[in-house]
């Protein structure tokens, strides 16, 4: 009897031990990263030939004691290698194990290939040539503290390469871990359809069981072929009888299979993997979004089966999130009845889903430990697949109104049900699966108190959260029908794991609370910037909006910078300019996106001149002065405000500077920061400023100290409105920035 060690990927083996018996090979035993079995020559061609889990075939030449490299060399010198390969063969040493004498797994190989090569020498007078890549016969070496094993290599290259994938496309999933897949999910030879099929992996690993197709019956070369002891004539009966069976299983086989992908380019490479297996006949392939694929009109119920992409296949963790949670609303409406089977990365994304699971199954994708886990879409939305959320009454006869509660002395109330009242009647009250109640709990407070507020002051943008809970640290904003919610960055003390587990509550809570639609929620990942860091682009998505402030409309962009062109704690000041404007001539100096300049202008300055360094935002500028049909004296300069106005010569009535913390930026002399350079700041601009003219001054740095007596000294009166400059929905962060009103003195 000869002895087997076979080889597989973490989480395959009981699959392999299980596969093995079926092969009708006994004495089977799992052990660290494999299977072990005593069997004949013939059984280990029918692992190479038949085993979906395997990774290789490893059949035992020896096994000793090793202490020390001496006794790696000495118990490979004493293994008859002339009677497995001639000495014109190239062959290979894999190795792997280290202990306390032997380090490194090059050295450990290095003491083999000695061994044999010393070893030919002495029997041939010559000696055969190491080749890495291509050899024509391998060796594996493995050792476990102080035992050493030896193994010829049946396999060759490893087993997952079955020979019909020859482009695997971005981010590949091994076959053998495909197979696994199938076989965990449960399928039992139903229609299966994978919406996100990529090189179709899966979908022909499940059809080749199907047509119970050798998995290696594809493959062109195998490891034992160059070996002296093979037995060619029972290799060959083995494979044509598996080539046979296959060719009449295809004709025999009633299972459907469907395959789509949103790239053509990759179906096109699946539809070709499938013709080399053989499997095409039975494989429907579309170009398709998985958001929008629905189940063939023909069938009642199936499986679903797929690996969707995550975090650089898509872009960032953001767009991994918004992805998870649609497809979970998508299955849910479109599948119903169906069984699902997902394979992710970790149980935090299966939880976007908003479904629970009745089994999980723990893989590896190569390092990265992953999950799979399948659902029962029930083809009635009951309780086992989505948890009804409870419904808090005020009044039995009230529907209830999450924001207003349902008062009957709510002032907003209306004949006709309001739109936050319409929202929550219609929404599926469906809890997802991660619900954070204190954070909802927050959200619906604050929402509550905002509503009423931004109804009131016809408001359109405005905060609805600001990291109220220090748990949940992330600001929320609401831009009309849109919620952008960005997570401030955690300290580094804090575990990954929790900080993803936590955003992955406020994400799901807030879509929830919100019944938000999915191309309504923004996700961003940042810190608290400093100075104009907030500038920073993040994508090019351009998904730009009008809003309203005031008799204002504004331009902001949602997506492509971490914020939007408007920043909405200086709501209360861009209207205060508004009103101080009438008649004067106003500059703006850091002005961004001039959104300040739009409300002097509409509040009748004579003119406005509006500076920034950055020429995207002075167009962005320009685009909100024509958005509101702003013409007259207007000027936009791109310069560096600091230098302008060392040589501008123009005066001004009314001054608004509102400049970042801190600036390196390449366009600027000398590095700024506001509360070193203020009062030079100032300084400058005391000199544009016409007698009885007024300067708004305002920044962002938290702790930041005007210099009173300097100011003053520079002639002005200072009036400090930092407290009536913050709005309502920044009342809870009151250092938020601050802000000064400098009149300068008539003589």
């Amino acid at each position: 009897m000869l002895s087997y060690f076979i080889p597989t990927a973490k989480g395959l083996a009981p699959l392999l031990e299980v596969e093995l018996k079926e092969m009708g090979i006994e004495n089977t035993k799992q052990m660290n990263g494999g299977v072990t079995f005593d069997g004949t020559l013939e059984e280990g061609y029918k692992v190479c030939l038949w085993s979906r889990f395997a990774s290789r075939v490893l059949l035992k030449l020896s096994e000793f004691k090793v202490t020390d490299s001496l006794d790696l060399y000495l118990g490979c010198s004493n293994i008859p290698w002339e009677e497995h390969f001639d000495v014109d063969n190239t062959f290979s040493i894999d190795f792997s194990g280290t202990n306390d004498e032997i380090r490194n797994t090059q050295f450990g190989a290095l003491k083999i290939k000695d061994a044999i090569v010393d070893r030919f020498r002495k029997k041939c007078d010559d000696r055969p040539s190491v080749e890495k890549r291509d050899a024509d016969i391998r060796f594996n070496g493995r050792l476990w503290k102080d035992k050493a094993t030896i193994y010829l290599d049946l396999s060759g290259s490893p087993l997952h390469l079955r020979g019909y994938r020859t482009i695997a496309g971005e981010a590949p999933m091994r076959e053998t871990l495909a197979a696994g897949i199938v076989k965990r999910s449960g399928w039992k030879g139903e229609a299966l359809l994978d919406p996100m099929c990529g090189s179709g992996t899966i979908v022909i690993e499940a059809a080749m069981m199907a047509l119970n197709i050798a998995p290696g019956s594809l493959r062109q070369t195998f490891g034992f072929e160059k070996w002296k002891k093979h037995d060619d004539e029972c290799w060959k009966t083995l494979k044509t009888s598996a080539q046979v069976y296959a060719k009449r299983a295809v004709n025999q086989c009633e299972t459907r299979f469907y395959a789509s992908d949103l790239s053509k380019d990759m179906i096109e490479i699946a539809r070709r993997n499938a013709q080399r297996a053989g499997v095409a006949e039975l494989i429907e392939f579309s170009v398709a979004d998985a958001k929008k694929v629905l189940p063939p009109e023909e069938l009642e119920t199936g499986m679903v089966v797929t690996n969707p992409p995550y975090g650089e296949r898509l872009g960032g963790f953001s767009d991994t999130i918004t992805l998870y949670t649609e497809l979970g609303f998508h299955f849910k409406d479109a599948f119903a009845g169906w069984n699902l089977s997902i394979f992710a990365m970790d149980t935090e994304l299966l939880s976007c889903l908003g479904m629970r699971a009745g089994k999980s199954f723990k893989f590896f994708n190569g390092p990265i430990e992953c999950i799979l886990k399948n659902y029962r879409i029930s083809p009635k939305r009951s309780a086992k697949v989505e948890e009804i959320a409870p419904v808090v009454e005020a009044k039995k006869s009230q529907p209830l109104n999450p924001w207003t509660m349902g008062r009957d002395d709510d002032p907003l109330k209306m004949d006709e049900e309001t739109e936050s009242q319409r929202v929550f009647k219609e929404a599926k009250q469906i809890k997802p699966a991660i619900y954070s109640e204190a954070f909802a709990n927050r959200l619906t407070k604050n929402l509550k108190k905002l509503e009423k507020w931004a109804k009131r002051e016809n408001v359109e943008c405005y905060r609805i959260y600001d990291a109220d809970l220090p748990e949940y640290n992330v600001a929320i904003d609401r831009y009309g029908e849109y919620v952008i919610i960005q997570e401030y960055r955690a300290p580094k003390e804090i575990e990954a794991g929790k900080v993803r587990r936590r955003f992955l509550d406020v994400v799901s809570t807030v879509r929830y609370m919100l019944d938000l639609s999915d191309d309504k929620l923004v996700i961003k990942v940042r810190e608290r910037q400093k100075g104009r860091q907030q500038y920073e682009k993040l994508d090019s998505k351009k998904q730009s909006l009008v809003v309203h402030e005031g008799q204002a409309k504004l331009l902001v962009n949602l997506q492509d910078y971490l914020d939007t062109g408007l920043f909405l704690d200086h709501r209360p000041t861009r209207l205060r300019i508004s009103k101080m404007a009438q008649g004067k001539d106003f500059l703006n100096l850091f002005c961004y996106t001039a959104t300040a300049s739009v409300h002097a202008a509409l509040g009748g300055a004579k003119s406005t001149t509006s500076v920034d360094m950055s020429k995207t935002y002075l167009a962005w500028g320009e685009d909100n002065f024509a958005e509101n049909g702003i013409k007259g004296k207007h000027e936009f300069i791109q310069q560096d405000c600091i230098k302008w106005l060392q040589h501008a010569h123009e005066m001004f009535d009314l001054i608004f500077i509102d400049p970042p913390t801190f600036s390196n930026s390449k366009r600027m002399k000398d590095v700024f920061d506001v509360q070193d350079d203020h009062v030079d700041l100032l300084t400058s601009a005391t000199e544009r400023l016409n007698a009885g003219g007024e300067i708004i001054f305002s920044n962002n740095k938290r702790g930041f100290k005007l210099d009173i007596d300097a100011v003053k000294a520079l002639g002005f009166y200072v009036k400090d409105i930092s407290q009536s400059s913050i709005p309502e929905d920044f009342k809870r962060n009151s250092k938020i920035h601050q802000c000064w009103i400098l009149t300068k003195h008539d003589k």
